[in-house]
């Protein structure tokens, strides 16, 4: 019966030491992404990506390719930004543009 007993309270000691089943959620990271198309050989150096005019960088630019896209995307944040590109302190593009969490924005140099 004291074995019994023993073997009784330890088996209940065991099972309230789980912690049963557990939960995890967790959403989109809040980024977004900027890709740079034209043609490279007209932008050797790469350009100079603005955005808002607080955040800048240089950038290279990609060949188009339709079938699958591969070259280098930028991080920038979600929302309205406005997206400025220079060339040798000549701005080629100049627009106001939306891009939502995890999308990528293509734009495409003349």
């Amino acid at each position: 019966m004291k074995a019994l007993y023993l073997l009784l309270l330890s088996s209940l000691l065991i099972l309230a030491g789980c912690t049963g089943v557990k939960s995890v959620s967790s959403g989109l990271e809040n980024q977004a992404y900027l890709e740079i198309l034209g043609n490279p050989q007209s932008f050797p150096n790469g350009v100079v990506v603005k955005i808002n005019d607080n955040m800048e960088f240089p950038a290279e630019v990609n060949a188009p390719n339709a079938k699958r896209p591969k070259g280098t995307v930028y991080a920038i944040p979600t929302g309205s930004n406005l997206v400025t590109i220079s060339v040798n302190n000549e701005t080629i593009y100049r627009k106001n543009i939306f891009v939502g969490a995890q999308e990528t924005k293509q734009i495409t140099l003349p």
